[in-house]
């Protein structure tokens, strides 16, 4: 989906057929335009946030209550009403605002057509990415045609290892604009290169890049008038994305800048402690047991715990995100105000009011209501909320979901992408069922603008008990996490250490190294991020093929190798058999025994949904430690 400004809900003698759920390819706008003019209803881009109470959810005003009457028959209308309607969303007249306003109209360009968002499939980060594993997760997601962003501590050394065209511009865009754009102006007229770096919009589909449009009133005016042939050239041309790499540490914070994140549908993280000798190792590699670099716990517990506040936002989870509503003891409010016929001289009249105790376990609801009339040419009521003070990113969503109590009525819904008031709206029509509460899915928009036939003059009452974002079923993993077979083993009661990898036997001395990686783990399960977390047994430079073995419980060891996990881990994202599992993963082919393969004569490629759907949830391993506590 994709960012919100503001939403409306109504109740309209006009409106559209019903819209349940819907793919979301097609979002089909309508023009929506006010009867006043811009500078009486243009919004505020100021946001003035409410806290809810229990009462209405507008702000106190005194208001100017002035009928004013006009010839016999029709009522009178509602003067202050309407000043009250006019102060909630633009705040008090300002000469400036008219001005700025009419200095717009006067210099702006005629309209021009939306652009249609195109349907990406989103960027693949991959964190750990100059890793033994994360380079080959970034080689086969390449192969396979994934958009792919690398993140990385060093880039000189990610240069080295992925190849020299990985795009080293790691500011906003990780795109080379002069690579983009070398065929589409020519050298004489490219002297405004410089002034067009403030792509606003870039669309990536595959492992292509598509640069958008409106970008290019930056152009300096001598070459202003290429605009309209750059703009062609751009629409039909695309620049191969091979990969884009941004430069930050997962432990520390600071260096993992949000326009890192900005496209990101999906991680696969594969950041693991070094362990290794600090300097130099005897012939029998007796330094080998130590932590090279970070500590476990910076790498595995702090750094996953910044990696995850760093893409939840753009990755999204799984209860979707809440816009409106109430959920435990928290609620998450929007400063609603009524926009009814009364600026067109209707009478019809609504508020949106918080009922302590009208929710559906007798909590507390939104509750939109008033009386609509066709008095004086009216006929529609609707709340409107205030803009939000930045965009509500919901690209990594499918749709919006409403929790209401029906009243037997058609509602029509809509939402903006835009700032300005009379704007293109997204607008979707819905019936209710008188006395039963529901979830409407809304994914695409669409308004046939067809009679309503349930239209009924006089009182209404809605109740919204929630407006939230939605991933659609079934749901697949967002983040895929390379952890370690082992994990809940050091403190296991009656486990035989012998017979243990050697992390078991020296996770002390490892400086926990286990430990952590489960606390890592943990952060992710509890996330509310759709994941898979993957524990390979121990890993090897073998080739792919070899048969496996998928198993729950952290118990068996052996060995794996790491082309395989790579593997794995890309075929887990478009799994819904791996969502929310944990699970350890070995081949049958014991230590003793080298794997090789006939490069002549490989072995096919496995499908990886057949051992998916072997898993269980909610095993971890962790099942027998609280079973029997180890004492601390």
């Amino acid at each position: 989906m994709p960012q919100y400004y503001n939403s409306r809900l109504i109740l309209q003698g006009d409106s559209s057929s019903v819209g349940r759920r819907f793919s979301r390819k097609n979002l089909r706008p309508g023009q929506l335009s006010s009867p006043l003019s811009k500078p009486f209803l243009q919004l505020n881009d100021r946001f003035q946030p409410l806290v809810y109470q229990h009462g209405s959810s507008f702000y106190r005003l005194r208001t100017y209550k002035r009928a004013i009457y006009a010839e016999a028959g029709k009522q009178g209308w509602d003067l202050g009403r309407f000043v009250k309607t006019l102060y909630f969303f633009n705040g008090p007249p300002s000469p400036v605002k008219f001005f700025e306003f009419l200095m717009e109209k006067l210099s702006s360009p005629a309209p021009s057509e939306p652009v249609t968002a195109m349907d990406s499939p989103g960027i693949v980060l991959v964190s750990g990415a100059t890793g033994g594993v994360g380079r080959r997760v970034v080689n086969i997601l390449r192969s396979k045609g994934f958009p792919v962003r690398v993140l990385v501590r060093n880039k000189d050394k990610a240069r080295n290892m992925l190849g020299p065209d990985v795009d080293m511009n790691c500011s906003v865009i990780f795109l080379s604009l002069g690579n983009a754009l070398e065929n589409l102006v020519t050298p004489e007229k490219g002297k405004g290169l410089d002034e067009m770096r403030n792509i606003k919009d870039i669309g990536i589909h595959k492992n292509y890049v598509h640069i958008r449009l409106e970008t290019y009133l930056t152009m300096p005016e001598e070459i202003s008038g290429l605009r309209k042939e750059v703009r062609w050239n751009l629409n039909h041309q695309v620049a191969k994305l091979t990969y884009s790499q941004v430069v930050g540490d997962i432990t520390k914070e600071s260096t993992l800048v949000p326009e890192y994140f900005k496209g990101v549908k999906n991680v696969i993280n594969a950041v693991s402690v070094i362990v290794g000798p600090k300097e130099g190792d005897t012939p029998d590699r007796a330094k080998y047991s130590q932590i090279k670099g970070d500590s476990p716990e910076m790498v595995e517990y702090i750094g996953m715990k910044n990696l995850i506040n760093a893409v939840k936002g753009s990755i999204g989870l799984r209860s979707g995100k809440l816009l409106f509503g109430f959920e435990g003891n928290s609620s998450k409010g929007l400063a609603w105000g009524a926009l009814d016929d009364v600026v067109m001289g209707g009478v019809s009249e609504s508020s949106f009011q918080i009922d302590p105790i009208g929710g559906e376990n007798g909590g507390p609801t939104g509750m939109f209501k008033g009386v609509v009339s066709t008095a004086n040419n009216g006929g529609f009521a609707s709340i409107r909320t205030k803009n939000f003070p930045k965009a509500e990113d919901l690209s990594a969503y499918d749709g919006l979901e409403l929790r209401l109590k029906g009243d037997g009525r058609r509602y029509k819904l809509i939402v903006r992408t835009s700032r300005d008031w009379d704007t293109v709206g997204y607008t979707s029509g819905f019936d209710t069922v008188k006395g039963q509460w529901q979830s409407l899915m809304f994914s695409k928009f669409e308004y046939d603008g067809k009679l309503n036939p349930t239209f009924v003059e006089g009182a209404f009452q809605l109740p919204v008990s929630s407006i939230r974002s939605y991933i659609k079923d079934p749901i697949t993993p967002r983040f895929v996490h390379v952890s370690s077979a082992g994990v809940t083993r050091p403190d296991r009661p009656g486990l035989d250490l012998s017979k243990q990898p050697p992390a078991v036997r020296l996770n002390k001395e490892l400086d926990f190294i286990l430990t952590f990686k489960l606390k890592g783990e943990d952060l992710i399960r509890e996330s509310e991020i759709p994941y898979t977390i993957v524990r390979p047994c121990a890993l090897t430079e073998e080739p792919a093929g070899a048969d496996l073995i998928f198993d729950q419980g952290d118990n068996i060891t052996g060995k794996i190798s790491r082309e395989e996990i790579a593997r794995i881990c890309v075929a887990a994202l478009e799994s819904p058999y791996a969502c929310d599992k944990t699970f350890e993963v070995k081949s049958v082919v014991p230590f003793s025994e080298p794997y090789t393969v006939d490069p002549e004569n490989p072995p096919p490629e496995k499908d990886y949904n057949v051992y998916f759907k072997t898993l269980k949830d909610g095993i971890t391993g962790k099942e027998i430690l609280e079973q029997s506590p180890v004492p601390v």
